[in-house]
């Protein structure tokens, strides 16, 4: 459910996390806030990516949760636009959250550059 933000009941604690095998490639996560000061990303990209430039891209500060379109991975060799074209294809931003498309644009694009570097 979307308005529930843990499966949790009343009482229960986290004691451990196990994570899947790392996936190879660089590793990245780039936070995009307002000010140095302030904890939260107004859009935030964290990404994997392989040497041939394929890869994994998820979004933060554009929805309730991460946002990740598995479609979208594949146009990573294309490019920050394509990529971030197909995640938010059919998106219907207001007038003020609309600068979040092109910054999350920005974003990818700039871990893109960084991955080839």
């Amino acid at each position: 459910m979307p308005q529930q933000d843990t499966v949790l009941k009343q009482g229960e604690l986290i004691t451990a996390v196990t994570l899947p095998k790392p996936l190879g490639g660089k590793h990245f996560y780039e936070k995009v806030r307002d000010r140095a000061s302030y904890a939260y990303a107004l859009v935030s990209v964290a990404a994997v990516i392989q040497p041939d430039g394929t890869g994994r891209v998820a979004f933060g500060g554009v929805a309730p949760r991460p946002w990740r379109v598995e479609a979208a991975d594949a146009l990573l060799p294309h490019g920050a636009a394509a990529v971030t074209a197909r995640a938010f294809q059919g998106a219907t931003p207001t007038k003020d959250n609309a600068f979040k498309l092109p910054l999350a644009t920005r974003a990818l694009a700039s871990v893109i550059a960084e991955a080839k570097a």
